[in-house]
């Protein structure tokens, strides 16, 4: 799946988050976004699920406006995992169950152990998770309605380090694997490693796509 992004831009009153922001983000492969706090990094990654909608421009995913697709069809083939992690049900293995009802206990088990998670915290209750356990479980719950495109911001913030790698393992592997996915991070590091090609946004505007290795 190949998104275009043709003049995007959107504003906030009189504040513009992105201006005339045009780049193409290719299938099977993994696309970083880098920038300062402020920049329109997250506004970017919402726009591409249509969490947001431009004010000005277009976002097109294999040739077709993104308005003209059903939202909810889109949502499940393009995943996005936010920052902060929101929890909407009581245990675990619910939680993972949100978009896939019939999920069987089988892929609930190699769910958490993709994201590095014990199967025990299949039983566990959400409220009693640290930052850390419900931003992995918040990716176990996107990987679970298998979506094409995984939308990552920020993803290893609450991480310690093997964590991290673990992350930055499975985000390798879904590209590898034909999918497509954009890393929003602020550890360079980690964008080097992982991503393909980055996107550096300064004040709205995109500077300079280029090669990240």
């Amino acid at each position: 799946m190949t998104f275009a992004l043709d003049d995007v831009t959107v504003r906030r009153g009189s504040a513009q988050v992105l201006d005339e922001v045009s780049a193409r983000i290719p299938t099977g492969s993994c696309t970083g976004v880098i920038g300062s706090s402020g920049a329109g990094k997250t506004t970017l990654l919402r726009l591409l699920n249509r969490l947001e909608e431009p004010d000005k421009g277009r976002i097109l995913l294999d040739g077709v406006p993104l308005p003209e697709l059903d939202v909810l069809a889109l949502r499940r083939r393009v995943g996005l995992v936010p920052q902060r992690p929101v929890l909407l049900a009581d245990h675990v293995a619910d939680e993972l169950r949100i978009g896939r009802h019939d999920l069987p206990e089988s892929r609930v088990d190699e769910l958490l152990t993709t994201v590095g998670l014990p199967t025990s915290f299949a039983a566990r209750p959400t409220s009693e998770l640290s930052g850390g356990e419900a931003q992995r479980v918040c990716i176990a719950r996107a990987l679970a309605v298998e979506p094409e495109v995984l939308l990552l911001d920020e993803p290893t913030s609450a991480l310690d380090e093997v964590s991290a790698v673990l992350i930055a393992d499975l985000a390798r592997a879904h590209a590898t694997g034909g999918g497509t996915v954009v890393l929003v991070s602020h550890n360079l590091d980690l964008v080097r490693d992982v991503a393909d090609e980055v996107l550096l946004l300064e004040h709205g505007r995109l500077v300079t796509p280029g090669q990240a290795r």
